[in-house]
């Protein structure tokens, strides 16, 4: 009777420690891999477009905020390392998407981290939560892949995942 308590107190373990693996991995996404991305208006200061229109397209959409320190650390290594090799390709679409932020946030994040790729307002996060849950954090990137499927997300900034974001990109569009 014991051995078989401990066995199912073992495997119950294991159980909720797979579970608990699971929730962590997802990292406060709402999406995967594969899902189709969901659509929302991109607002520039100089036009509007739905994430949809791009299709056909690799899109990176980073959502970021100007409060957001690990955001700005990891700007400069998108505009260096992803937007500088891809801007000129019309088949490339990045853009910055400022968490419940305005136009004046993005001019500010601008000035901020000295990149030159699109920044996008969000300003009641409605964006932003059709990919993670509530009370989620930023700095993510999603690349979203020529058919509008998600191919690559990124929690945070590590060196490791933003180096198989830039492999994912540049796969994507050979």
């Amino acid at each position: 009777m014991k051995k078989t308590l401990m066995i199912l107190l073992t495997l119950c373990l294991s159980f909720v420690s797979l579970v608990s693996c699971q929730e962590e991995d997802k990292r406060g996404y709402i999406v995967e891999v594969g899902d189709i991305a969901p659509d929302f208006d991109i607002i520039t200061p100089d036009k509007t477009i739905k994430l949809s229109d791009l299709r056909g397209k690799v899109v990176m959409l980073q959502f970021t905020a100007t409060w957001c320190s690990v955001c700005i650390k990891e700007m400069p290594h998108i505009e260096s390392d992803i937007w500088t090799k891809h801007k000129e390709n019309p088949e490339f679409a990045l853009y910055g998407v400022m968490y419940k932020q305005g136009a004046d946030d993005a001019t500010q994040m601008l000035k901020m981290t000295n990149v030159t790729y699109p920044l996008a307002v969000d300003t009641d996060g409605t964006s932003f939560h059709k990919y993670a849950e509530q009370g989620a954090g930023v700095t993510r990137n999603i690349i979203v892949d020529q058919d509008g499927k998600i191919a690559y997300m990124t929690r945070l900034f590590s060196e490791e995942e933003f180096s198989g974001m830039k492999k994912a990109i540049d796969e994507l569009l050979n």
